[in-house]
């Protein structure tokens, strides 16, 4: 890439970071709050371990008895350090927000049970609504560009050094915290904290990609005409036709896509196997969709 190029990718990339900055910002600090309060109101209390720094500061403070707000300042200090120094300035400036904010949240709402009655003795119940509530939070944050530091550094840290996927990372170090709870609290808080852990991951997934209202489908078949009318004419949508080649026997062929809302997914389901009972689709979730008719 040239310096011209590079400067106008820099350029580009500082527009976007700007653009909706106060939007995104409220967002995350939103966010941090809802995480807060569900973990204080929810988690905390009822000793779930929802992995990261928050979920290691519940373990301590079971056995040293130390507030959770400072474990996690303090872990998240540490742990900005070390991205300083294993990853550099420009990937850890984007965690230094939430690193300090998160914990203050955290310290703010420790009581917030007393100002909000709700029974939370019920771990199960407390487990789910607090993992949506967590995940709701999340996905707040997440989705405007922000982290709230903590192990997202250290999974960071762990890809890039170990040479693998974040998502691996993260299924390590989230999954070593709610593995040692059974040690702390029993095999009974580990499994509800399983739960806390999968419910936060679904529902802030939801919140960044959106609820799908359309489905994708990739058509396969030698009877790409017929199909492709029936998809024209029948549910009025449009299709897009790639030309293709099998891997294994070499045949040359077309590919049809076409994106439908999901209310019509049966109908070309249905109609696909009655043109070509041989014909191979793979059918996807789309969760946003932009120009067309």
């Amino acid at each position: 890439m040239n310096a011209f190029s590079k400067t106008k990718e820099i350029i580009f990339m500082n527009n976007l970071n700007k653009k909706n900055y106060l939007k995104r910002l409220m967002q995350f600090i939103l966010g941090c709050f809802i995480v807060a309060l569900s973990f204080n109101i929810f988690i905390a209390d009822n000793q779930l371990v929802p992995g990261g720094v928050g979920g290691i500061s519940v373990i301590i403070k079971s056995l040293l008895g130390v507030e959770t707000s400072i474990t996690i300042i303090v872990l998240n200090i540490v742990l900005l350090i070390l991205s300083f120094i294993l990853l550099g300035a420009e990937k850890t400036k984007s965690t230094i927000l939430g690193t300090i904010l998160f914990p203050v949240f955290v310290k703010l709402t420790e009581h917030a049970n007393i100002w909000i009655q709700i029974d939370t003795s019920k771990v199960l119940l407390s487990a789910i609504i607090g993992g949506c509530l967590y995940g709701f939070g999340a996905g707040l944050v997440f989705k405007a560009g922000f982290t709230t530091g903590g192990t997202d550094i250290l999974n960071q840290i762990i890809s890039k050094y170990a040479k693998t996927s974040m998502g691996k990372s993260m299924l390590f170090s989230d999954g070593l915290i709610v593995i040692s709870s059974a040690f702390f609290f029993g095999i009974d808080k580990m499994m509800y904290s399983i739960l806390v852990l999968y419910m936060i991951s679904y529902i802030s997934d939801k919140i960044i990609l959106g609820i799908s209202d359309n489905k994708m489908f990739y058509i396969i078949t030698t009877k790409d005409k017929e199909i492709k009318e029936y998809i024209l004419n029948e549910l009025k949508h449009g299709v897009t036709i790639y030309k293709g080649k099998g891997g294994y026997k070499k045949k040359s062929g077309n590919i049809l896509m076409t994106v439908l809302p999901t209310k019509d997914y049966y109908n070309l389901r249905v109609g696909i196997k009655e043109i070509d009972k041989e014909a191979f689709f793979i059918v996807t979730d789309s969760y946003e969709v932009f120009g067309g008719e």
